[in-house]
């Protein structure tokens, strides 16, 4: 599976876990916060990510650091570097 296929799948992840509109997910958007034109998630969130990517590609990402949470680019690199 190489990095677009992942990222289309933590998009999924995203819209149908969290509810958020697949017209407002790009691959590059700020998911959180800390960036004025994110998406205004929170560490309960971060929860449900981490979840969902641990079910979906079997990737722990308990203890990672907060950049990989940026967008989903950066969660698809973490996964494709981490993947089985």
């Amino acid at each position: 599976m190489n990095q677009q296929e992942i990222a289309e799948k933590i998009k999924a992840l995203l819209c149908t876990q969290l509810g958020i509109e697949a017209e407002d997910l790009t691959n590059e958007i700020p998911l959180f916060a800390d960036a004025p034109e994110g998406l205004d998630l929170d560490s309960i969130d971060s929860l449900e990510i981490i979840a969902g990517i641990d079910e979906e590609f079997g990737v722990s990402m308990t203890g990672v650091e907060k950049e990989v949470f940026y967008n989903v680019n950066s969660l698809a690199a973490y996964v494709a570097a981490h993947i089985a």
